[in-house]
């Protein structure tokens, strides 16, 4: 079997069984172990499938859509949001931005912000970035992870351990009042995890679509005090469920000036 038609094949085994070890899928394909892992680490790259504990993958119910994808999506609302986490942001300051198209539309705005310094993982916010002579930027370089075009891995995170920062501006793929972010794997978490641990005050940007959403199986934990900012299309009773939990929420109008 040629090896496309494997990760094909792969694929289609993990939408009807839901989870399948790399052991059994070596013994299925005839392949060693070490052909699967490579076959299931370009298959997350490509945002088809997802990995979890003990080698075991699972399929995303709701694949992964990359940055370009995501850029026009919601993109009135990204934003309002932007605008007013930048609001929030002072001179002098030192901030961390995450990955991703709603925190890459505050990096535009706080383009103009004298004496900040701005670390992030996200390519998306450099580019917005590049050109700002106000602003002293910081790339904490990694591992490229596509999809998201943030960085990611063990460089990214040595990178982080060195810094603290005033607010951390995070973006995500789902936010739940239970269970905090949702990201599409772990090692994601784990770094936006880190960058929580780093920094003063917490942000979460994410449209109101994103809320109560749980697309993949990976999460990252929130402080008990943190700041959501969304978009007053909101479902209020949602909104109440992250209050009781200890969100600080800010609802913005998209069609205010």
């Amino acid at each position: 079997m040629r090896t496309g038609d494997r990760r094909d094949e792969i694929v289609r085994m993990a939408t009807t069984t839901g989870l399948a070890s790399v052991e059994e899928l070596a013994f299925t394909f005839d392949v060693t172990a070490s052909t699967i892992r490579r076959d299931l680490a370009r298959l997350t790259d490509e945002g088809r499938v997802a990995r979890t504990y003990g080698g075991a993958m699972a399929l995303l119910a709701h694949p992964e859509l990359s940055v370009r994808q995501r850029t026009l999506e919601g993109f009135v609302e990204k934003v309002a949001i932007a605008r007013w986490a930048a609001s929030e942001v002072k001179s002098g300051e030192t901030i961390l931005l995450d990955a991703g198209t709603t925190v890459g539309a505050l990096a535009h705005e706080v383009r103009t912000v004298p004496q900040l310094t701005v670390a992030t993982t996200g390519l998306t916010a450099l580019h917005e970035l590049a050109g700002s002579e106000s602003v002293h930027v910081e790339c904490l370089g990694g591992t490229l992870r596509h999809l998201s075009q943030g960085f990611v891995g063990p460089l990214t995170e040595a990178a982080l351990e060195r810094m603290t920062f005033d607010r951390v501006y995070l973006g995500a793929d789902g936010v739940t009042p239970e269970n905090g972010l949702c990201e599409a794997d772990l090692q994601q978490t784990r770094l936006k995890e880190l960058m929580i641990r780093r920094a003063a005050e917490v942000y979460v940007l994410a449209h109101s679509d994103k809320l109560g959403r749980s697309p993949f199986h990976s999460w990252v934990r929130l402080p008990s005090r943190w700041t959501l900012v969304t978009d007053n299309r909101a479902d209020p009773g949602l909104v109440a469920e992250f209050t009781k939990r200890g969100a600080h929420v800010v609802t913005v109008d998209p069609d205010q000036d």
